[in-house]
């Protein structure tokens, strides 16, 4: 996902007008002011156009989570897509180990993404995906380190076009938040919260 596509990135006039609406609804998110959003080089050889956000989960000077959103399309469909949009997604965390140490962890990763879009009324179609439980343990001149955990969710789904062919991205992108901050163990924002904020187009350092 590091390759940049600078004209699609920016939904620029020379893209089609779908996903020019679709990158103009992901600019125009409300999102919660704990999670720091802000555009990213997009990958150039998965879909003829493509934008990307880059998103971190801050509490005062501590990262929780962070992931990136990609959105790509296609005009002339993708059969395994089923549509010409599509939504893939990396998302990390570090975990308590208790939490790590739960077998059903990866079920209820996966669960969170879809009850987070199904939450929101989102119709969307062919998801698939992996959920990774990774354990680092430290020796020699690192063994006064405590273990860590970490779980990473890779995900994509087909989101359901509306009006003009152009899918809720909006929505979608509030939706990946919702499960961004589960992830990170943020309480759920209530409907018509008003501590969300308007997404920023880019941000200055952060100190941490």
């Amino acid at each position: 996902m590091d390759d940049a596509n600078e004209g699609d990135r920016d939904g620029s006039t020379s893209a089609p007008l779908p996903f020019r609406a679709a990158v103009d609804a992901l600019r125009a998110a409300r999102l919660r002011p704990q999670i720091e959003v802000e555009p990213t080089p997009a990958p150039k050889r998965l879909a003829p156009f493509a934008y990307a956000l880059e998103a971190t989960v801050v509490d005062g000077d501590q990262d929780l989570a962070d992931g990136r959103l990609v959105l790509l399309h296609d005009p002339d469909g993708h059969d395994a897509w089923h549509g010409t949009f599509r939504l893939v997604t990396l998302v990390r965390a570090e975990l308590e180990p208790e939490m790590a140490a739960d077998p059903l962890l990866p079920d209820v990763c996966w669960s969170w993404l879809t009850g987070a879009l199904q939450a929101r009324g989102l119709a969307y179609g062919e998801p698939s995906g992996t959920v990774t439980r990774a354990s680092s343990h430290y020796f020699g001149g690192l063994a006064e380190r405590p273990a860590a955990s970490q779980i990473e969710i890779r995900a994509s789904w087909t989101p359901r076009e509306g009006l003009g062919g152009v899918p809720d991205t909006g929505a979608h992108l509030a939706s990946w938040c919702d499960l961004l901050a589960q992830v990170a163990g943020l309480p759920p924002a209530g409907p018509g919260d008003a501590s969300v904020v308007t997404l920023p187009q880019r941000r200055g350092p952060q100190s941490r």
